[in-house]
């Protein structure tokens, strides 16, 4: 896998500078455009050998023979996760620029969202789309496990609306290391215990937060698992209707060469605008229980599990009321994109969301 690459100094320079050179140009990129547009020390023969290298590691491909070389997913992917960091710089003036232009002074969430899904639209040229905030009140009122057959158990959910909701999973492999293979129905119910005691009165998206560490030593081997199931349960109750993402820049991407292609246009449009409950739960996820440090889910070309999605970056990103993630901000745009600038822009309008939607009503 291209991860685990050690790449030098020299062929970060010559990944980083192929794709900056692709992203500008939408052409293959050739040996002898590097080293005109960029400042290497080393000849376009070396330079060639270089992408000669990082195409046999699957990072660049050729579309077709004596053609220049592209960048492939899993080089995007190295670009994003090693060689750049968001522009600091436009997503401060973003930010000011969302503060300027949208009058939050109205009240209406709903403007806010369409005000803010234009303006991202504009500036990134991409689809852009934000999705109304869910309501983080639904409280946990019972919970409890239970064993349908030796491999299986099923999670249900009483809230305090008395709606119930219900999670049916697999056992992880990792859960058989014991004799009897399986928990008994002793183990589930002190588990269940355990969840109801941390959890009952609390808001279903403090899930996510439960602190695993007191789980017994002896249920530990649960830990993941448990998560896992709690994180499937609060993406089924807090996904919206169709009708709650708004989206915005059909006409802005569709400049792109990319999208030439009515057929692949006319998928995507479908999904976006039929389909958006299969797009929910891949541009609202949930934060880890660890905190994980990383903002910004980038999901490049064959990453995303959606067909007419395979051929774009979907960048997204939670905005928050308070404590809570309540939605999420995002842009969908060809694979060539420039990373650094979309993930400032992403960044920048979940900031200045989550800091509007916190602040008093009694304005």
């Amino acid at each position: 896998m291209p991860h685990q690459l050690n790449l030098t100094e020299r062929y970060q320079q010559i990944l980083w500078a192929t794709i900056r050179q692709y992203v500008a140009t939408a052409e293959p990129v050739s040996s002898k455009s590097l080293a005109q547009e960029y400042d290497f020390t080393v000849s376009s023969a070396t330079i060639r050998n270089a992408m000669g290298r990082l195409e046999k590691a699957g990072l660049l491909y050729q579309p077709h023979t004596s053609a220049g070389r592209v960048p492939s997913d899993s080089g995007y992917r190295i670009y994003v996760d090693e060689l750049i960091t968001p522009d600091g710089t436009l997503g401060h003036q973003t930010e000011q620029l969302l503060n300027q232009q949208i009058n939050w002074e109205a009240g209406s969430v709903e403007a806010l969202l369409r005000g803010s899904a234009q303006i991202l639209a504009t500036l990134s040229g991409y689809i852009a789309f934000i999705t109304l905030p869910q309501n983080p009140t639904h409280q946990l009122r019972h919970l409890q496990l239970v064993q349908v057959d030796p491999g299986r158990v099923m999670l249900i959910v009483v809230t305090d609306a008395y709606d119930t909701q219900s999670v049916l999973m697999e056992l992880p492999a990792s859960a058989s290391d014991k004799e009897q293979d399986y928990p008994a129905e002793g183990e589930l119910e002190i588990i269940s215990n355990f969840l109801n005691s941390k959890l009952r009165g609390r808001s279903l998206l403090e899930l996510a937060t439960l602190d695993w560490g007191e789980l017994d030593r002896e249920f530990e081997r649960y830990a993941d698992f448990l998560r896992s199931l709690l994180k499937t349960l609060i993406m089924r109750v807090q996904a919206p209707a169709s009708t709650e993402i708004m989206i915005r820049g059909i006409s802005e991407v569709l400049r792109q060469p990319e999208f030439s292609q009515l057929q692949q246009v006319q998928m995507l449009l479908h999904l976006l605008e039929e389909e958006q409950d299969q797009l929910w739960p891949l541009i609202f996820e949930l934060p880890e229980s660890d905190a994980s440090a990383r903002r910004v889910t980038v999901r490049i070309g064959s990453e995303n599990p959606l067909e007419p999605m395979r051929t774009c970056t979907l960048i997204s990103a939670n905005y928050r009321q308070g404590d809570y993630p309540v939605g999420s901000v995002g842009l969908i745009g060809p694979t060539r994109m420039l990373y650094e600038n979309a993930i400032a822009l992403v960044e920048a309008a979940t900031d200045y969301l989550s800091d509007t939607l916190s602040l008093p009503m009694d304005k």
